[in-house]
Order: structure tokens, then sequence, then C-alpha cells
């Protein structure tokens, strides 16, 4: 079991004849994802050719390529001036989940395509600007590195891409059932209470990480989601605590104002919900062993 993606997912590209799409789909590839097919209005009906004796067929259109192949995930890699229109095109094709890799896209580029998606109803989306997600020896979708970690029985959230590989890394011996970076852009579709909601119903995984980070209020939100409807063990981290205050950090979705979206508030919410929280990567990691260790 895994939540979002497994071994029977059906991966397509958009952009796969790019650079950044064809490097990632050899790596997808090579940690076993299932990929089905890109999609390229100006490369329908080519093949693109991937180490290991892989042929992967173009399509011009992602509704025909879900038709041939049965896609179910589509992962995104074109420039961000065209996803929009790509996450749209996937959309109206009803792709069941769609995984936006782009960065720098507009917010009002993002706005729009997510007020698309919901109210269509038919597709989840992670992302923008994140690292996918993965289920590792099942499936990868995103260019989340598939060898720093194993199969096991904890999951991920995380808005930090980074963060994300090196609490997959601090827990490797132990494995992860699934890990999502949903990213930080101040717009994204998946979010920490919707993969909060995934984990507690997902049987083969027993706790869960949660990493946020200064700005905004969902790790508030998420701790009123936990309090409320999560039994299993939460431990979390809140990347910024040595952050200056009022300043504004890397990730668009990093913006502190007053009091609410520091990391301490974060950490208060998180700790009155019954969560772990470490003050670094290494003592979350810590905390977590902790927790696997009592169950």
């Amino acid at each position: 079991m895994a939540i979002f993606i497994d071994d029977s997912s059906k991966v397509i590209v958009q952009g796969m004849t790019g650079s950044e799409g064809r490097k990632h789909t050899q790596r997808m590839l090579a940690s076993g994802t299932n990929i089905v097919g890109g999609v390229n209005p100006k490369k329908a009906g080519e093949s693109v050719e991937f180490d290991g004796g892989v042929s992967v067929p173009v399509f011009g259109t992602v509704a025909e390529a879900m038709e041939k192949t049965g896609a179910d995930v589509s992962v995104i890699f074109v420039p961000a001036a065209f996803t929009k229109s790509a996450v749209i095109e996937a959309v109206d094709a009803k792709m069941p989940l769609i995984v936006v890799i782009t960065e720098g896209i507009p917010v009002k580029d993002t706005a729009e395509f997510f007020s698309y998606a919901k109210e269509a109803g038919t597709s989840r989306i992670i992302g923008p600007n994140c690292p996918g997600l993965i289920s590792p020896g099942k499936s990868n979708a995103g260019i989340i590195p598939a060898d720093i970690t194993g199969p096991g029985r904890i999951g991920l959230v995380s808005k930090s891409g980074t963060l994300t590989y090196q609490m997959m890394y601090e827990l490797s011996d132990i494995g992860f059932s699934s890990a999502v970076g949903i990213g930080g852009d101040p717009i994204i579709g998946t979010t920490h209470i919707d993969a909060l909601e995934a984990f507690q119903n997902d049987p083969e995984t027993d706790a869960i990480v949660m990493i946020g980070e200064i700005g905004g209020d969902a790790e508030e939100r998420a701790a009123e989601y936990i309090k409320a409807h999560v039994t299993k063990p939460v431990v979390g981290y809140v990347a910024g605590f040595t952050a200056p205050e009022g300043k504004t950090m890397g990730h668009a979705g990093a913006i502190v104002s007053g009091s609410s979206g520091t990391a301490q508030a974060k950490k208060e919410a998180l700790e009155a919900a019954g969560v772990k929280v470490g003050k670094t990567p290494s003592e979350t990691a810590e905390l977590m062993r902790e927790v696997m260790r009592s169950l």
C-alpha cells in the first residue's frame, strides 16, 4: 500500500522531450516507475530512447496518451510560461493525478489552474514548484532521488524538496511508505492536510513526519486537523527557526506577518496537537526513531 502512487501507476511526462524532462524521465525509469508515454504536439508519433533499451512513445495530447496507454499520472516539466495550459489540458483529459514540478509559475496562473481543477473535480494536483512524490520500490513521479531510502512504514509530507531528501536519508534504515513534496508556493494543490488524511487511512503507514516552514498558516491548520482526525503518531519540523524576523525566505510562500507564520508559533501549535517537534532535521529524525521503537 502507498498513497497517491503505487506499482500499478502508469505515468506520462508532459515535456519529456525537453532536457529536464528527458533527464528526469531517465531517473524515474531507473527507479522502476512505469513510464508509458510523453506528450509533445510537435513530436507526436516519435519515440524517445532511454538507457536500458527503453523506448517511450510521444503523443500529441494528454487525452490521446491516456486513451492509448491507460495512464493515470502526469508529471509536468514544461516551462513556466506554458504550465497553466499543460495543467488545464491534463484536467480536461480527466487525469487523476497531476504532478507539477515546474518552478517560477506566476501565482495568478497557479490560482487559475487550481480553481479550474477544483471545479472539474476529477484531478488531484501536487505542486507546483515541488519535487513530486515517491513510494519507494513501487513508483517515483518527479525528481526525488530514488536511491536514498527503501520501502518502510513511515509517511512523509514536506514543503521543502531538500529537506524531503534529508529526512529520507536520515531514516533510510527504517524506510518510507510514501514521501510527498507538496511545494512551497503561496498556492499549492495537495496540502499537508490532504497528505495527513491519506497517511491516516493507509494501513501500511505507522507514523508520519511533517515538514513545514515559516510563513502562512498551513502548519497551524494542519495542527488543528491532526488534533481532530489523526490517531497515528506525528513528528514535525519547521524550517526557519533562525530566520530574521520579517525576512522573506527563499520559498515564495515563506512570508511572515506578525506572530503568525513564525517557526515558534507553528511549533507551539503542533505541540499543542500532540506532535513532537524537532529543532533540527536530525533531531526530528531521532524523535521518529523513538516513535518507531515504541510501536
